[in-house]
């Protein structure tokens, strides 16, 4: 049996995946990975821990299956360290893509957003990587001499692992994860020096820039053949590997991307334009709307507010009313992603009476996620021009019976669940497996997605357009 090993380093954990040539899982190993709030709108995560939780998964899948033929990496994007050239150890924690610290620095810089957004097709926002590494040079005692002596590396977290998988030998990124740090131009392929000028970055930081498939290094004589960052990997792992295709992941995020063929484009509705993939020369780009928080408002309820003890018991306390009396939960914890763009606004429950119960509060959490996602499916069907006729979801909250069926109600379209939900992980591998010849190219992979089951809309249209009016309106009172 061919075994392909899956790294997927994501905000809540670090896991590694043992699968087959087919896609079957094997063995998955976990472990939770903690965020850090310093300060309000700040989030970090513990480099150390991120290599030390990782390196121990990936030992866990290879004392249960030593003979693993390929390993593929995918990772939470944008999040970015800074770590010293010569002992590896990070000068500062890890920036997580949620943190909005660098807010006024990106205000500051408003009178660039167009060059930004025309050479990278992202917004000039905190979201992105370029600004949090100015964070470090600038507030870190010592980071900016040593950067400019050429002393420290600067990664997302697929290139910080990789560095140490491999020894400190090999300091590269994939173009999808770079397509991410708003230092890369998205037409060219390259590092853009006016952008390094601009964000005041020395070069000498930056990784070499790879295709998904490539020679990445070894770990323990196991060759790396792939890195993709995690919805990339998603939008894989779906098969939607034809333009017009659309897949959203519901983790602690929710990311929806639409596959928009060979060219980019610049949204003309508040979306993003990343590189999708890049295989032996073939590429495909993608719209994208991010979404900040999904299952982390999930989380919220769970943790601080002791709604249940299990994210799985929010469905069935959801269930235990009919409908949300009337709130509105807008998850704006770290502020409005797509296609609000936003940072500054905060979350909101509105709508609330003395009759609102937890019940109340838990299934508007879950029906925000499908008010997010039409936000999103509207800008991207404008933008594209295609009638998007069924959506892939994959992630821990699709696994949600209620959310699942509230998000096809709401979008008035099919939504279908794969046999595997680990999508983005399956990504990854099937990436590896193309690198190390199990499969030829990205077609052989979009042929072994299959469909578990698929929700179909079961309110009419009037009721459909009450609930999203709602939504706009509360949305419309933050802003």
């Amino acid at each position: 049996m061919k075994k392909i090993l899956a790294i997927d380093q994501g905000t809540s954990s670090s896991r590694a995946i043992v699968f087959s040539g087919t896609g079957d899982i094997l063995h998955v190993s976990q472990r939770e990975l903690h965020l850090i709030y310093p300060q309000n709108g700040w989030v970090e995560q513990n480099p150390d821990d991120i290599l030390a939780d990782t390196v121990w998964c990936i030992q866990d899948c290879l004392k249960h299956h030593p003979d693993i033929l390929t390993i593929g990496i995918t990772n939470q994007r944008e999040t970015t360290i800074i770590w010293d050239k010569e002992t590896g150890k990070p000068v500062y924690n890890a920036i997580v893509w949620q943190d909005r610290r660098t807010t006024a620095y990106c205000h500051d810089l408003k009178s660039n957003e167009k060059i930004v957004r025309e050479k990278t097709g992202l917004f000039l926002d905190p979201y992105f990587s370029a600004t949090k590494i100015n964070w470090i040079l600038e507030n870190v005692t010592g980071a900016r001499s040593a950067a400019d002596a050429g002393k420290l590396l600067f990664g997302t977290v697929d290139s910080f692992l990789l560095w140490h998988l491999t020894g400190g030998r090999v300091h590269a990124t994939d173009m999808t994860n770079a397509s991410r740090t708003m230092l890369f131009n998205i037409h060219e392929l390259t590092w853009d020096d006016d952008l390094l000028r601009l964000f005041d970055i020395p070069k000498a930081l930056l990784p070499e820039l790879k295709e998904n498939v490539a020679d990445f290094g070894t770990y323990q004589n196991i060759p790396i053949n792939a890195m993709v960052g995690d919805q990339q990997a998603a939008l894989i792992g779906q098969g939607c590997v034809q333009s017009g295709m659309m897949k959203s992941t519901y983790g602690t995020g929710c990311f929806a991307l639409m596959n928009i063929g060979p060219f980019p484009r610049l949204s003309q509705h508040q979306l993003l334009t990343s590189l999708g993939y890049i295989v032996g020369g073939e590429k495909a780009y993608v719209f994208e709307g991010s979404i900040f928080v999904a299952g982390a408002a999930i989380q919220w309820l769970r943790d601080e507010m002791g709604f249940f003890d299990t994210a799985d018991q929010s469905e069935d306390l959801a269930r235990s009313v009919d409908d949300t009396n009337g709130v509105y939960f807008v998850p704006a914890f770290t502020g409005l992603g797509a296609p609000y763009w936003a940072p500054d606004v905060r979350g909101a429950l509105l709508g609330l009476t003395r009759g609102t119960k937890k019940a109340h509060i838990t299934r508007a959490a879950l029906e925000a996620q499908a008010y997010q996602t039409r936000d999103l499916m509207e800008a991207m069907i404008a933008d594209s021009g295609v009638a998007v006729s069924a959506l892939r979801v994959d992630g821990g909250l699709a696994r949600n019976g209620l959310m699942t069926q509230f998000l096809s109600d709401i979008l008035n379209m099919q939504v279908d669940i794969p046999k595997s939900v680990e999508t983005t992980a399956l990504g990854a591998a099937y990436l590896a497996a193309i690198g190390h010849g199990i499969f030829k190219g990205l077609e052989d992979v979009s042929t072994q997605w299959s469909k578990e089951k698929s929700f179909f809309p079961a309110i009419d249209e009037n009721k459909r357009a009450i609930y999203y009016d709602g939504w706009k309106k509360s949305i419309h009172r933050l802003i």
